[in-house]
Order: structure tokens, then C-alpha cells, then sequence
């Protein structure tokens, strides 16, 4: 008779199975580093080092770590992990640069979108980047120059600007203006300049003048037979080249256009998360940044306002410490954020009504809950001045009498925040409200 097999050991084998996980765990696989778990943790025992890495909880006690965060935010401060979400708009512009240098050539290129929306940090880049380029194939670098017009004294002084660049001598130049001195240098071959002119010109809507001459004039230099002039317009007008291209076209000269969209959603979490990449710990809940970029991406998509909205968030979290006894590590929550963008988007009429005259004030108050509590969207002065009264009751704030009661309403309903009627009484003339309950509310 043969004899039975003997039954496994589900602990022996268990065990087994350990022993050949923990001969595999020096495998490498290309993972991030993970910490160890404690020696006394099941977790240990069954994964070995597969235990998720714990970033260093942020300390904003730390002056010094709430600076970093800060700086991390700041709208001056240049991203160490460079600019996302803007490759397809930088390869344009690079290739564009790329073009014009490889082939010796003039060109002309207008970049438009929103405020906030990376066009001036992108070109700054791509200059960067034709540089670099240029050196790697032995070719001769271009020069370039920055322009913001914001800073000139005068529209035509951009010529002067250019000219100098190319290190003209005065005394050569005679009774010629700067742009006449431009376009004869690159009208001859030999005068004209051997190296390549790489010009931003940035705020180029302050360029715009009644006849629109100075604009036409800047982008005809590149058209010039010997010209060397690679000109890169920003403006935040998008419209801004409906209005003066048709013009350009007919001289020839119009320039490739790169439209900036504004930053989604997604995007602004994403620049976000990259800028706080160089901190080693977490500052916001991560609920937070998807509601700070859900709101500012609806309203605007401007990234600088979002960075702004989170400085200012970690700034009402700092006070927030300074009224605490807690010494426990926190982070930006839900909640800082919230208040942070009701302070951002705050409606300027809001700032108008918290300007006005306290009885003024509470005559909307009056009228909101008026209309809050019927659905009737005018009421009479008389009923008006009662539900004032009761207001002024019930916060124990003398009332003013009626004649002053009706000269408030006038002095609102020409400010525009509520509209009177017509009567032969006072108390019976039609009032409606103007502007968003809401925003007497807020």
C-alpha cells in the first residue's frame, strides 16, 4: 500500500515564500527610494523596503522655511524646473529664431494672449535657447536686446534704442533720425551689419499712436533687403493684431502670429506643484491648489494672479499662527485658500459699498432684505424706510428722519446702486435695486 503524501505546511511554506521575497528585494527597478518601515512593523516583515517614503513635515514656524515658500511663489521668481505647460508655443517661436539665423534672414513675429498667461517668460527662454543652439553648431550667436516700452520716454525712441545696438557712430549719421539711419544701413550691403539682431520688444500696445506710424515702421525694418533684424512683438492686446495686421499685409510685412491661451485648470495646479517641487515638504492640501485653480482659471487663467492667491493664503495661514499657543506643523488648508480668493476676486462694487456712509450702508442692507424675502423686485420708499428703521432698532443705531432718509436714496440712486421713481409723495415713488444682492450680502 502506498504511503500517503504528507500534508504541506501552510507555515512552513509561508515562510518559504519570505525568504524568497526577501532575495528579491535587492532587485533594482528603477522605483524612487523608499524608508524602511519600523523593525517592529508587520508592514516591515511582508514588504521589506516597499514601504512609501514620508516627506519631512514643514515647520511654518521656521522663518526660514516660510520664506523658502514664499520665494517658491513669487511672481519675480524664476521656476528652477523651467516653464511647463508652454513647449508647443516655445518650439514655435525657437523654430521660427532657428529659421531666420540658419538662413540669414530678417523676421518679424507677434506674440499675443492675457496678462499672465507666460508669453514674456517664454521668449526669454527661447533666446536662451537659440544661443545655446547656435554655439552647439558652431554658428555665430546673434545679439539681442529686450525692449519694454513701458520705459520709453517717447514712441520713436525704440529706433534710437536698435540703432545703438548696432553701435553705429553719431558723427556718421548727420541730420538722419535714428530710423532713417536704420533703413539706410540695411537698404546697402555695405553697410549693413554682419551679426544677427534678435529684438523683443515687450507691452508693445504702448507703441500704438494715432496714425499707428511707429508700429508699420518697426515691423517694415525687417522687410529691408539687408536687413538683420529678428523681430519678436508681445502684447497683451489679442486684438491688437486685427487691428494693424490688414495694414501690415499691404506693406508686406505682416508677422507670424503665436496666440497665448489662458492657463486651464490643470495647468495652473501643474505650475504650481512644479514650483513647490523645490521644497522638501507640503505646504497647501492639495485640495486647495485644485480649488485655487479652478477659480482663477474660470475668472481670468492669469498664473500670476493664482501665485498671488497662494502667497496670500500662506499669509492668512501665518497670522493664523501668530493667534495660536499650537505648536503643531499644519498646513494650508481648504479654508485659508477660500478666504484668500474672496479677497482676490472680491467684485469692485463690494469695495464701493464698504466706502460708503454707514447709514448708506444700511439702507441696502434695507433693500436687500426687502427683495431677499419676496419675490417682488420693487418696493415703495415708505416700506423702504421701515425695514431701514427696524435695521437701525435692532443694532441700536439712531435713525435719520425722513427728508434725510430720502436724500440718502437720491445720493444712491445716483451712484447707480438703486433707481426711484416718480411721485407726487415721497413714500409712494417706485424703488428697485441696481446692482447684486449678493454683493451686499458679501
Amino acid at each position: 500500500v502506498p504511503r500517503p503524501l504528507p500534508r504541506a505546511d501552510p507555515l512552513h511554506f509561508t515562510s518559504h515564500l519570505l525568504t524568497m521575497c526577501a532575495n528579491c528585494s535587492t532587485l533594482q527597478f528603477g522605483a524612487p527610494k523608499m524608508l524602511s518601515g519600523s523593525p517592529k512593523s508587520s508592514r516591515k516583515r511582508l514588504y521589506g523596503d516597499l514601504v512609501p517614503a514620508e516627506r519631512p513635515k514643514w515647520n511654518p514656524r521656521d522663518p526660514a522655511q516660510m520664506q523658502a515658500v514664499k520665494e517658491a511663489l513669487h511672481v519675480a521668481t524664476t521656476p528652477s524646473c523651467g516653464l511647463v505647460c508652454r513647449d508647443d508655443e516655445q518650439r514655435r517661436v525657437f523654430e521660427f529664431c532657428k529659421a531666420c539665423v540658419q538662413q540669414e534672414r530678417a523676421g518679424s513675429l507677434y506674440v499675443c494672449g492675457c496678462p499672465g498667461t507666460g508669453k514674456t517668460l517664454s521668449i526669454s527662454k527661447v533666446k536662451q535657447s537659440v544661443s545655446r543652439w547656435a554655439d552647439e553648431m558652431g554658428m555665430e550667436t546673434p545679439d539681442d536686446l529686450s525692449i519694454n516700452c513701458t520705459n520709453l520716454g517717447n514712441t520713436s525712441d525704440i529706433f534710437g534704442k536698435i540703432l545703438e545696438k548696432f553701435q553705429v557712430r553719431k558723427k556718421a549719421s548727420g541730420k538722419l533720425s535714428p530710423l532713417q539711419q536704420l533703413q539706410r544701413m540695411f537698404s546697402h550691403k555695405e553697410s549693413a551689419p554682419r551679426r544677427m539682431l534678435l529684438v523683443v520688444v515687450d507691452e508693445m500696445d504702448y507703441l500704438i499712436t494715432r496714425d499707428r506710424a511707429v508700429l508699420h515702421d518697426l515691423f517694415m525694418l525687417t522687410t529691408l533687403q539687408f536687413s538683420r533684424c529678428i523681430l519678436i512683438g508681445i502684447a497683451n492686446a489679442i486684438d491688437l493684431a486685427d487691428r494693424f495686421l490688414p495694414k501690415l499685409e499691404s506693406l508686406n510685412c505682416k508677422p507670424l502670429v503665436i496666440t497665448f491661451r489662458a492657463y486651464s485648470k490643470d495647468q495652473i495646479s501643474n505650475i504650481i506643484n512644479h514650483r513647490l517641487k523645490v521644497l522638501e515638504y507640503d505646504v497647501f492640501e492639495p485640495m486647495a491648489i485644485e480649488f485655487c485653480a479652478r477659480k482663477v482659471a474660470a475668472a481670468t487663467g492669469d498664473m500670476r494672479k493664482a501665485l498671488g492667491v497662494c502667497r496670500s493664503a500662506v499669509e492668512i495661514f501665518e497670522s493664523g499662527l501668530q493667534d495660536s499657543s499650537d505648536k503643531g506643523a499644519g498646513v494650508v488648508t481648504f479654508d485659508h485658500m477660500d478666504i484668500a480668493l474672496s479677497k482676490v476676486f472680491k467684485p469692485a462694487v463690494v469695495n464701493n459699498i464698504l466706502c460708503l456712509p454707514q447709514h448708506q450702508q444700511m439702507v441696502l442692507c434695507a433693500l436687500a432684505n426687502t427683495f431677499q424675502h419676496s419675490r417682488k423686485k420693487a418696493t415703495t420708499l415708505g416700506e423702504l424706510n421701515k425695514s431701514y428703521i427696524e435695521i437701525c432698532r435692532s443694532t441700536q443705531v439712531p435713525a435719520v428722519g425722513m427728508l434725510e432718509f430720502s436724500n440718502m436714496c437720491m445720493i444712491l440712486s445716483d451712484q447707480g446702486y438703486l433707481k426711484l421713481g416718480q411721485s407726487k409723495e415721497d413714500k409712494l415713488r417706485r424703488v428697485t435695486l441696481q446692482i447684486d444682492i449678493s454683493d451686499i450680502t458679501f
